[in-house]
């Protein structure tokens, strides 16, 4: 026989029995409401750690290499292409990374009117996706990488397997003094922007 819980739903008599019987006297009209509320509590609990593993399994584990690594990457020799996702005005201020004509722009963010303020530019996966192909090894760069880091997180939601994201972005670049390209096609700054 179902018995109504305290969420509004049924429990079976199978699992109210499993509680321990000296929670459930049959004279005591308390004790039932009690171990209703009791079995409530524990399937909220087990419920949410059941929700909470399937979430930390199914969290998408982004590699990070540092600028070195990353330098390395992208040269033609290491097979990776290089997606920065600053905004335009971020890479004619400071400039590219690579070589302005293998440089590869999708903004993770815009900077909106409104007091200068970043939201998320929401065509960002399909963008990618028009310039990248899911299996292709690719190295995401950005001002000091935590843009990239979430880029990364959203291109392996959508099925992108090669993702990299490059520890500290432009800024560690610079401190390593890393050649710096702009579009004037000027010789590459060492280390400055």
């Amino acid at each position: 026989m179902a018995q109504t819980d305290c969420c509004g739903g049924y429990v079976s008599s199978i699992y109210i029995s499993s509680i321990p019987t000296f929670l459930s006297w049959p004279d005591c009209p308390w004790m039932e409401l009690m171990t209703n509320n009791l079995y409530c509590i524990c399937m909220h609990v087990l419920s949410m750690d059941i929700l909470n593993t399937y979430a930390r399994s199914s969290e998408s584990v982004v590699t990070t290499v540092d600028v070195a690594a990353a330098r390395e990457l992208i040269s033609p020799a290491g097979g990776h292409r290089y997606l920065d996702v600053r905004t335009e005005e971020e890479l004619t201020r400071l400039g590219h990374l690579v070589e302005v004509d293998g440089s590869l722009n999708v903004p993770y963010m815009f900077i909106t009117p409104q007091a200068g303020s970043r939201v998320k530019n929401a065509q960002f996966v399909e963008q990618v996706a028009s310039l990248f192909t899911k299996d292709e090894q690719v190295v995401v760069g950005c001002q000091s990488g935590k843009r990239s880091e979430l880029a990364c997180i959203d291109l392996q939601a959508a099925g992108f397997k090669n993702v990299k994201n490059m520890g500290g972005g432009y800024l560690a670049w610079l401190d390593h003094g890393f050649p710096v390209y702009h579009i004037n096609h000027s010789p590459p700054a060492q280390g400055t922007a």
